[in-house]
Order: C-alpha cells, then structure tokens, then sequence
C-alpha cells in the first residue's frame, strides 16, 4: 500500500476492534521503530517456542493440558510472525525487468529443495 508519505506498514499490532493498524511514513519514527522493536521481540518468541516444542514432543509424556499450552501458544506465536511476514513482504521492491516477457517465472527456478512435478 502506498500513501502520499510513503508506504503503510502494517503493523505488528491491531486497533481496539481486532483491524489492523497502519503508519504511513519513511520508516524512521518513532512508531515504526516501536514496531521493529515488538517485531524482533516476537520472532524471538517465536523462536524460544520452537526449541519448547522440540523438547515438549522429544522427552517424557506430557498431559493433554501442557500440550494445549503449547499448541495455544504456538498458535499465537504463529499469528504474530504470520503479521511480521506480511509486514515485511509489503514493504519489499518489486524489481523491474527491461523485458517483461523474458523475467523467468517461479516453474523455471532450480528445484533445489523442491520435488519435481
């Protein structure tokens, strides 16, 4: 999205309705750095909860409770870094090609990491 200021952000936080908040801007201000600091913060708990996981589904028996815990949890942590990605994605530059036609398309890629069709 883009305004007369520059880009809105999304940001890593929804208004008092559950909608999601914008900042229109250059990415300086105080906002947007409030936003990059809650960001890193939720990627870190995203993180810790991987290493939960791991652990929590490795070691003993766990009761139903403590893996509901997790599962909520992750759950939320999903959302949040769900929120960041798209946050990030929109501010990303689309590059532009002298050619249209001869930008290479996702089906051209190498397939390292994927199975072929």
């Amino acid at each position: 999205m883009r305004s007369g200021a520059g880009v809105l952000r999304l940001l890593p936080w929804s208004g008092p309705e559950g909608k999601p908040c914008y900042v229109s801007g250059d990415g300086t201000g105080y906002v947007s750095r409030a936003a990059d600091t809650m960001e890193a913060n939720q990627l870190d708990v995203a993180a810790e909860l991987i290493v939960e996981a791991k652990y929590v589904l490795a070691e003993r028996v766990w009761t139903p409770g403590e893996l509901h815990l997790l599962a909520v949890q992750l759950t939320e942590s999903l959302v949040d870094v769900h929120r960041v990605a798209e946050s990030r994605g929109a501010r990303l530059t689309v590059p532009t090609y002298e050619n249209p036609d001869s930008a290479s398309t996702v089906s051209d890629a190498p397939l390292v990491g994927r199975r072929p069709d």
